[in-house]
């Protein structure tokens, strides 16, 4: 008797985790974020019912690497659809097909995550609003800084408990020393330091991060104005697009900078919030300090494990119905505001004048 219930409670979790894992669909492998997932399915913490990709060289690199079987292999989403339903699709792809993925996907009623950002635009970027409302899907964005516990803390402490009073000034930094000098593979640099494809250079590639950070702290409110400066320090390495970005944001109590740059001496991706009492610093996934009033001392701040830490997880949640994602970081209302900021910032630095939105 106690082995037969011994046997059901194992079935039970077995069931139970095994209905966790989510079964998706992969749109392009040329992202070099793509190798996230991988690891995630080498571990068996998601299930690939498909992969959309033509680039042969490509294909053969991720099978030898990960033991892919050419079963998985489809030369369009639309082709992978038709063979396999995932229960959603994730793009690994230039930016400026993102909105293809969208309206292959849609129409199966299919949802979609992207890697940041959502678009090279906000005519791409209405399109897709347009679709999800249209098929009711869900799309949503990932963002590496989505998943950093202190940034989570930070909002905690603001919204919640008022730690800091009200808002006043908030500072990004985000980038590293370029991504060629980082070692980004040849595949992914290729639309990365595309002016079409990737919709810029630093000014996207990390200009997105503050304006999701941003957006998500003033509660999904768009700036009233986009002021922003570019510069090409490298233009032998990227000729096409700008190396270095400085945005700033303008709301009616705050004001927002963001500093995105491939000109770093090293890594980075820090968030500073001014309040009218106080000020917080994540100065990186781990480590948050505070410092009040007029005492000089930074103090450190126990950081609580947030609800999610990755977005498989925040992913399955969606969409089995235990959240809804509205102002959140990796929400489609958010991320609308984002793309708009960054057309504004390109706008800006290309006419030398600030943009009103």
């Amino acid at each position: 008797m106690k082995q037969s219930v011994w046997l059901l409670l194992l079935l039970v979790a077995f069931t139970v985790r095994s209905q966790s894992v989510l079964n998706v669909g992969v749109a392009g492998l040329n992202h070099d974020h793509v190798y996230g997932l991988m690891e995630q399915y080498k571990k068996g913490r998601v299930h690939i019912l498909g992969i959309a990709e033509t680039d042969t060289a490509l294909i053969a690199k991720y099978k030898r690497r990960y033991g892919l079987a050419d079963s998985l292999f489809f030369p369009s989403v639309s082709a992978m659809l038709a063979h396999v339903k995932p229960e959603a699709v994730l793009a690994y792809n230039p930016i400026v097909d993102h909105l293809s993925v969208v309206e292959a996907c849609a129409p199966a009623g299919v949802s979609v995550m992207v890697e940041k950002p959502l678009a090279v635009n906000s005519a791409q970027a209405d399109k897709i609003n347009e679709l999800a409302q249209r098929y009711h899907i869900q799309v949503l964005t990932n963002y590496e800084t989505t998943w950093y516990p202190t940034n989570q803390q930070i909002y905690r402490m603001v919204k919640d408990s008022m730690t800091i009073g009200g808002v006043r000034k908030m500072v990004v930094h985000d980038g590293h020393q370029g991504p060629k000098e980082i070692g980004c593979s040849p595949d992914f640099l290729k639309w990365l330091t595309d002016p079409v494809k990737n919709g810029g250079g630093a000014v996207v590639d990390f200009g997105c991060y503050g304006a999701n950070l941003m957006t998500w702290l003033m509660d999904g409110q768009a700036p009233i104005a986009v002021t922003a400066v570019t510069r090409h320090y490298k233009p032998e390495m990227y000729p096409n697009v700008d190396d270095d970005a400085t945005i700033i944001l303008e709301y009616p109590k705050a004001v927002g900078v963001i500093e995105a740059s491939w000109n770093w001496p090293f890594s980075i991706k820090d968030w500073e919030v001014f309040g009218e009492m106080g000020y917080l610093h994540a100065l990186n996934p781990s480590r948050l300090q505070e410092r009040k009033g007029d005492n000089a001392v930074y103090n450190d701040i126990a950081v609580s494990t947030p609800d999610y830490t990755d977005n498989l997880t925040y992913l399955a949640d969606v969409l089995h119905g235990k959240i809804k994602p509205a102002n959140d970081l990796s929400s489609l209302p958010i991320n609308l505001i984002v793309v708009k900021i960054l057309d504004a910032a390109r706008r800006s630095a290309k006419e030398g004048k600030r943009i009103t939105l």
